[in-house]
């Protein structure tokens, strides 16, 4: 399944043309989703409808699709029935959030709807909801998961508990989304604002790593940024991630050649299938560069996150690149090259034998 990134724009805290400017900056950067949320009509109803008509109109324009959060408040508002969603369709959404949940056969006949509005059920839950709706044979192509996310630190999902809430909807087929947290935003949809992640672990780390860590679980195909508005620096560095295959960002050592450099940046990486508790072999390097000098160099002992090659002293193993999963001694036949940044070495936990990898510079 196909990874996208999200924004989130909230009209009842902001003017329509800033939402409408933010949304073609991320529309630039290749965003092609976006959240937001309709959680009340307090106020002059009439012009809330029309921010949000017109927003989610110029993000349709520039091809982007807005799934609009719902609150069991909004229907008794509107006076809206779940086997009625034309309200939706007028907005010209492409789908509702169900921030709280009814008893499954409502979901399941909302699933149905004439405007094939997709339903986004919500994630974050420890009960048998998304089972329950199950029993109740909805259209399934029709249904879309998506996680909270949570303004008041410390109150964010643990990491066991967003992995069981994550596989039921995986182990379905269903396209899954959760959200990372800007560093530059400054408002969310609440008063209280502390970062805006899914996870607890991501609230003070930078917002690539966040991603970064999402996709590689292979759990969430959709990543947005939750608060508002993001940095075109932020909405930057997001599109520019590979979301394809785990890309360590590292940090060069001075006395690291050029052919290791190429080695590192310029040729393909896997993880070769006999597997070690020590290290992830890449092995082809040494194939390709058979007989070229890798002198040895940096031989100081080795830490989990390095990234070394093999030197001359090693024989047939010269230039095999690996990287180190445990902390090791170095018997002078290795030359540490680079080290992956500090905050992405949990990412090494999500390599799969056979599965590929990629290094960029840090920058």
């Amino acid at each position: 399944m196909s990874k996208r990134l999200g924004v989130s724009i909230y009209p009842n805290h902001s003017k329509v043309e800033d939402d409408k400017a933010y949304l073609e900056l991320a529309s630039s950067y290749g965003f092609k989703r976006v959240f937001t949320c309709l959680l009340s009509v307090d106020g002059e109803k009439d012009t809330i409808l029309a921010n949000f008509k017109e927003t989610i109109s110029y993000a349709k324009e520039l091809g982007m699709e807005v799934i609009a959060d719902i609150s069991p408040r909004i229907f008794k508002e509107l006076n809206i029935s779940y086997d009625d969603l034309s309200f939706f369709a007028d907005l010209g959404a492409h789908g509702i959030r169900l921030d709280m949940g009814y008893t499954g056969q409502e979901e399941s006949m909302m699933s149905f709807n004439p405007y094939d509005l997709k339903i986004e059920l919500n994630m974050s839950n420890a009960t048998k909801y998304i089972d329950n709706i199950m029993t109740y044979q909805p259209n399934k192509d029709a249904l879309l998961g998506c996680h909270n996310f949570y303004p008041h630190r410390y109150s964010g999902l643990s990491y066991p508990f967003f992995v069981e809430c994550s596989q039921k909807f995986k182990d379905l087929g269903m396209r899954t989304a959760a959200f990372v947290s800007s560093e530059d935003a400054t408002f969310g949809p609440w008063p209280v604002v502390e970062g805006l992640p899914t996870l607890e672990m991501h609230r003070d780390l930078p917002i690539d790593v966040q991603a970064k860590h999402l996709f590689a679980t292979g759990l969430i195909d959709d990543v947005i940024i939750s608060n508002a508005y993001a940095s075109e620096r932020e909405l930057k560095l997001l599109s520019s991630l590979n979301l394809q295959k785990i890309t360590f960002s590292v940090d060069i050592v001075d006395t690291t050649t050029e052919l290791e450099e190429t080695i590192l940046f310029q040729e393909p990486h896997f993880y070769r299938g006999d597997v070690s508790d020590y290290m992830i072999r890449s092995t082809q390097s040494r194939v390709k560069y058979r007989g070229r000098e890798f002198a040895p160099h940096n031989t100081r002992d080795i830490r989990r996150g390095d990234i070394i090659i093999e030197n001359d002293l090693y024989a047939q193993y010269a230039g095999e690149l690996q990287i180190a999963l445990k902390d090791m001694k170095n018997s002078g036949k290795t030359n540490v090259v680079a080290r992956i940044r500090e905050e992405e070495i949990v990412l090494l936990d999500y390599l799969q034998p056979w599965g590929k990898f990629a290094f960029e510079k840090r920058g």
